[in-house]
């Protein structure tokens, strides 16, 4: 029998919904909501799929360890208590990613220095004052995460290694380019699924073109990472995951077109090298326009854009600009339209009711997804044709909502002691019954847990950086070409060639 186990999803806050449908379709199972995460079981294939599967996942931890500190004496002495063997050797390294939101636990810095402490003197202890695994803050074997929310503590395996929304496919990029986790989630709520035309008349680097097309035929985004870092543990089942790496089975062929358009003829050209690095240029319909000359759009069409806030990316006329997205809104894109934005002062001057409005982050900005539905005629005839659109923040029909999974302490610390890695038991006392050194540390017990007040920050740990700095400046001044081949951009798989000029494969001939 296969083991299950707790795992947890990190997105952006606002595609929480989106994720746990995600991960629901993959198999996982006891999916629960919370903030900016989504928890679920499952075994180590449902880990390697929700890696390579998940579209709005940032990374994918898998909780080995949890209890109760109230200060850093207590945090080194439980993290020494534990049994690091079971995740490390000698001849591995680590590194550490601290969240903390936490009163006792001010500095998150300081806190990864009492974890490495605890994971060093416990391999000292355990072989001798010269043997212990290395740190590294990049390209670490083993990715070790720490959540604090109170005196709450888990650590958690990071699955992940870089962040998930690092595709592999980007090699070049305009100032201040949409998330590619958030564009997918866009995509995903807005509920196209590659049944008609897209079209993105600012499309910047082409970041939802691509994501776009990666869900019209239904291609995992995973398939361009080089490595993850789940592929460095003790129990990695190579053939396990080379069987799900290589599985075209679920992909489908795109009978549409997606369109993309720019003012900014050094976008379009960024655009079409991810475009083509990606493998979708025959779904990507690509030119230099703005949008005050779009006179024509295809027939129920989907339009999803993100377009200047005036912050990083400015227009000489912001409000313009505005107006300009309302009349082709009215006039030119009929249909729904997603736009998401920053100014509320400029949405107004799109001159439409939203009919819904989701509040949505977009890195350190809080945005909000606006969705327009334009008709010809009146509500009623609309009504009668099969159309339906959500009332402010109500929908007509009623729409399903997770729950968030709230826990007492009592359950909470019973539970971190009964899993443990891979579904097995935690070393210490039965659950009910505290350890010697919960003994020592815990104080008095406050009654109902506190409820967490502070933003929790979404800190990021990556591994190398693999970037390529010279893709920018190469298509200044000349017709874009795609990099020279010196060696693979992301990992070989079986029957996959990498694009031609045009943007054509010839997947299909090993198939």
């Amino acid at each position: 029998m296969k083991e299950r186990f707790e795992m947890v999803a990190k997105t952006f806050q606002g595609l929480e919904d989106v994720l746990a449908d995600e991960l629901k379709n993959l198999g996982a199972e006891n999916v629960e909501i919370g903030r900016r995460m989504v928890s679920f079981e499952g075994d180590l294939e449902m880990l390697y799929k929700a890696n390579m599967c998940c579209r709005t996942a940032l990374r994918i931890l898998k909780p080995i360890y949890k209890f109760i500190a109230k200060d850093t004496d207590a945090l080194y002495e439980m993290i020494k208590e534990y049994d690091w063997t079971q995740v490390l050797s000698l001849d591995k390294t680590f590194s550490i990613d601290s969240v903390v939101n936490s009163e006792e636990f001010s500095h998150s810095r300081f806190v990864t220095y009492r974890v490495k402490d605890a994971i060093v003197d416990f391999f000292k202890d355990k072989y001798g004052p010269d043997k212990r695994p290395g740190v590294r803050l990049q390209d670490a074997d083993v990715m070790i995460n720490v959540h604090i929310a109170g005196d709450r503590v888990t650590l958690s395996l990071d699955s992940s290694g870089e962040s998930l929304h690092k595709r592999g496919y980007r090699v070049a990029q305009t100032d201040a380019p949409i998330n590619e986790v958030l564009a997918a989630g866009i995509i995903l709520k807005s509920g196209w699924k590659g049944d008609g035309p897209l079209v993105d008349p600012m499309c910047g680097s082409g970041t939802f073109l691509v994501e776009a097309a990666l869900i019209a035929a239904n291609i995992n985004p995973g398939i361009y990472r080089k490595s993850f870092a789940f592929e460095q543990w003790n129990d990695f089942d190579e053939e396990l995951f080379d069987r799900l790496y290589n599985d075209e089975s679920q992909e489908r062929e795109f009978k549409f077109k997606i369109y993309g358009a720019d003012i900014s003829p050094k976008a379009v050209a960024i655009a079409e090298r991810n475009v083509k690095q990606a493998g979708v240029a025959k779904y990507v319909d690509l030119q230099i326009k703005p949008i005050a000359l779009w006179e024509e759009a295809p027939e129920n069409c989907f339009i999803i854009t993100n377009p200047p806030y005036g912050e990083r990316i400015s227009s000489d006329d912001m409000e313009g600009l505005y107006e300009t997205i309302g009349t082709k809104l009215k006039h030119v894109f009929k249909g729904h339209a997603w736009i998401i934005g920053y100014r509320d002062e400029y949405f107004k001057k799109i001159g439409l009711a939203p009919s819904s409005r989701t509040p949505i982050l977009n890195g350190a900005l809080e945005c909000e997804l606006r969705e327009y539905v334009i008709f010809d005629g009146d509500y009623k005839s609309f009504r009668k044709g099969g159309g339906s659109i959500k009332l402010g923040d109500r929908e007509e029909r009623p729409e399903r909502k997770g729950k968030i999974k709230r826990v007492s302490d009592r359950q909470w610390k019973e539970d971190a002691r009964r899993k443990g890695m891979g579904g097995k038991e935690m070393r210490g006392p039965k659950p009910g019954k505290r350890s010697a050194l919960e003994e020592k540390y815990l104080a008095k017990p406050k009654g109902r847990a506190r409820r967490e007040e502070k933003p929790e920050v979404l800190s990021e740990n990556p591994l190398a950086k693999r970037r390529n700095e010279g893709a920018l400046k190469s298509i200044l001044g000349r017709t874009p070409s795609l990099p020279p081949a010196e060696g693979p951009f992301m990992r070989t798989r079986r029957g996959w060639k990498r694009p031609t000029e045009n943007g054509e494969t010839n997947n299909n001939e090993n198939k």
